[in-house]
């Protein structure tokens, strides 16, 4: 689900994220160009820099001048972790108030997990 109300730029960087987090993207992969995601996505080429830029500030890509952007080694690893503590920290309290809130049981959960994953 997309936030609409979250910058664009975040918006981008989730879905460079999501890439990696999938394995679209491997550690040592070279991402699409600027322009190309830029144009891929309908966005304004400055809005993906800044997207990448912040992958680069952190660490998890690499540029490398004249050849491209690519996901740094151990990126992949480092991203999952930093992405689960981001759940752990800021979405999975109000799930769990929500659950307990209208009666969800973690059984609940783990039986309609195995129903919609097959």
């Amino acid at each position: 689900m997309i936030d609409e109300s979250r910058p664009v730029y975040l918006r981008l960087r989730d879905e460079i994220a999501a890439a990696i987090l999938d394995g679209r993207f491997a550690d040592g992969d070279v991402l699409p160009s600027v322009r190309a995601f830029a144009a891929q996505q309908g966005a304004n080429p400055l809005t993906v820099a800044k997207a990448y830029q912040s992958f680069q500030d952190e660490g998890l890509v690499q540029v490398r001048r004249g050849v491209g952007m690519f996901v740094a080694p151990g990126a992949s690893r480092r991203l999952r972790a930093m992405e689960r503590e981001r759940f752990f920290s800021a979405v999975w309290p109000g799930v769990s108030e929500q659950m307990h809130r209208i009666g969800i049981t973690l059984e609940e959960l783990i039986e309609r997990d195995r129903v919609t994953t097959g």
